[in-house]
C-alpha cells in the first residue's frame, strides 16, 4: 500500500488561494489528474492537475524546467489526449510527478507563483475531456446493502443468492458508451413488459435510474493467463473516479435472465473528469467492513493481511437531483443520497484479484466499477430503485414534484470526498448528466 508522506501534510498550503479553502475538493494534498483543452479553442488535448479553482498545465511546467528528476523525464507524456501512457508507466512515475507538482504549487514557491498566468488556467476556461481511453469496463455488485435491498424486492424470503458471500459478482460493461461528466444522456428505448400475460413492447424506457458508484482505473495490466494476487492488486490500480452507471430498470427486468444486464446498461455510463490517485487517498485507507460472524470467510485467493488492514477506502459519496422545474425556479439541487464506500462487502483489491483469477488480462485504462454504493439506511440507498423502493416511496422535490424514476430534464450529480482528523479533506469533483428525451 502507498505510505503517507510529506504531500499529505495537512499544514501544506498553496499559492493558489482557492486551494486553501477547507471546502475545496482540490487542495494541494489532492492533485488529481485530468485531460483538457482551452475552451473554444482548437488546441490539442493536454494533461493537467486540478488545484483549487485552477488547473496546472503539466506540459508548460515541463517545458519551462519546473519539473525535475523522474518527473521531468515524463514530459513527453503530458501532451496527450488521455492519461493512459502516464498510467502505463506505473505508480512510481506518477508518484514522482505528484511530488514535483506539490513542490511547484506550494506556498512560498515565488518563482512558480510569479509565472502563475503562464502555467495555470482557470477551470472555467477549460473543457474537461474523458480522462482515460478505456479499453474494457467491468461493473461489480459489491455492496451487500444494495444486493439485499434489490433482492428483497423480488425474493423477499431469500434476497441474497447463495454465491453472493463467496463471489465478487460482476458483469462485462460497454466501454464505447462511457462519457465524461456533463454529457447529456438520451433516454434509451428497448423491449419492456409490464403485463406478464402480454407480449413485450418496444419504446422509450419509463423507469430510468442512476447508480452511485466508484470506479478504479488500472495502471499496469497483467499478461493473459497470469492472475494478479490480492497482495499485488494495489500496484496495478492507479486512481479512482466517480461513476454513474445509468440503468433502464424496465428494460433490465425483461432482458436480464438468463445472462444478466445488456441494453439496459450499455446506452451510457458517466465518469467524472478527474482521476484521484491512490497515492492521494493513502491517509483514507481503512479495513474492509467487518463481516458478521456467521458469514463465510473469504476464500484464500481473496484474503491477505494487507487487504484486511487497509483494503477499503473511507469515502463519502452523494447523489444530488435537480429537475427542470427546479432550475427554472432557481432552486438548488436536492441531496437524495449519502453513503460510505467503506461499507462495501468486497474491496477493490478483491475485485481485481477475482477478475484476473481465471487468467483474464487487464490492460492499462481498464475501468472496474464497484456497483451501486448503498448503506443500511433509507438515506444511504444509492439508486432510485432502492431510494423510492420500486416506486412505492417516491421522493418529493422542493417544487412538489415526485420522483420514482428519472424524468426528462432531470440532472443527476454525484459528488464524493474523503476526510479524516489530522488530514485535509479531499474531493472527487463532480459526475453529472442531464436526461434528454428519447
Amino acid at each position: 500500500m502507498t505510505p503517507v508522506d510529506a504531500t499529505h501534510d495537512a499544514s501544506l498550503r498553496s499559492w493558489v488561494r482557492a486551494a486553501n479553502d477547507p471546502t475545496s475538493d482540490f487542495p494541494i494534498q489532492n492533485l488529481p489528474f485530468g485531460v483538457f483543452r482551452r475552451r473554444g479553442s482548437r488546441d490539442s488535448p493536454a494533461i493537467g492537475v486540478a488545484i483549487g479553482d485552477r488547473l496546472l498545465h503539466l506540459a508548460i511546467c515541463a517545458r519551462t524546467g519546473m519539473l525535475t528528476g523522474d518527473a521531468a523525464a515524463a514530459a513527453r507524456l503530458f501532451v496527450d489526449d488521455s492519461l493512459n501512457r502516464l498510467m502505463g508507466h506505473g505508480r512510481e512515475l506518477s508518484r514522482a510527478v505528484r511530488r514535483a507538482v506539490s513542490e511547484i504549487l506550494a506556498e512560498g514557491n515565488g518563482p512558480a507563483e510569479r509565472r502563475a498566468d503562464e502555467i495555470t488556467l482557470a477551470l472555467g476556461d477549460v473543457e474537461l475531456l474523458l480522462p482515460v481511453a478505456i479499453p474494457d469496463y467491468s461493473d461489480f455488485y459489491a455492496s451487500i446493502h444494495h444486493a439485499t435491498n434489490v433482492g428483497s424486492m423480488f425474493r423477499p424470503d431469500n434476497p441474497l443468492l447463495p454465491n453472493y458471500k463467496y463471489v465478487p459478482i460482476g458483469y462485462h460493461g460497454r466501454a464505447s458508451s462511457i462519457v465524461v461528466s456533463g454529457t447529456p444522456i438520451r433516454r434509451p428505448s428497448g423491449q419492456t413488459r409490464d403485463d406478464a400475460n402480454a407480449p413485450p413492447a418496444f419504446g422509450a424506457s419509463r423507469r430510468l435510474d442512476y447508480e452511485l458508484e466508484l470506479g478504479v482505473y488500472i495502471g499496469t495490466g497483467n499478461p493473459l493467463g497470469t492472475p494478479i494476487r490480492i497482495g499485488d492488486a494495489d500496484t496495478h490500480a492507479w486512481g479512482v473516479s466517480l461513476v454513474n452507471d445509468w440503468s433502464a430498470r424496465d428494460i433490465q427486468s425483461w432482458e436480464y435472465q438468463p445472462l444478466g444486464p445488456f441494453l439496459a446498461k450499455s446506452f451510457a455510463t458517466t465518469v467524472s473528469p478527474w482521476v484521484v490517485t491512490l497515492d492521494a487517498l493513502a491517509p483514507f485507507r481503512v479495513p474492509p467492513a467487518p463481516r458478521p460472524s456467521e458469514d463465510p470467510a473469504a476464500l484464500p485467493y481473496l484474503s491477505d493481511r494487507t487487504n484486511e488492514r487497509e483494503g477499503g477506502i473511507d469515502l463519502t459519496l452523494e447523489v444530488w437531483l435537480r429537475s427542470a422545474r427546479m432550475r427554472e425556479r432557481g432552486d438548488a439541487a436536492l441531496r437524495v443520497s449519502q453513503s460510505r464506500f467503506r461499507e462495501m462487502y468486497w474491496t477493490f483489491p478483491q475485485m481485481i484479484a477475482h477478475h484476473t483469477s481465471n487468467g483474464c488480462n487487464l490492460r492499462t485504462g481498464d475501468l472496474i466499477a464497484s456497483g451501486t454504493v448503498s448503506g443500511s439506511t433509507k438515506e444511504s440507498r444509492g439508486c432510485l430503485l432502492e431510494r423510492a423502493w420500486r416506486g412505492t416511496e417516491p421522493i418529493e422535490l422542493p417544487t412538489g414534484e415526485r420522483r420514482s424514476f428519472l424524468e426528462d430534464g432531470d440532472e443527476v450529480t454525484l459528488r464524493g470526498f474523503a476526510e479524516r482528523e489530522g488530514y485535509r479533506r479531499i474531493g472527487l469533483g463532480e459526475c453529472a448528466g442531464m436526461v434528454l428525451s428519447s
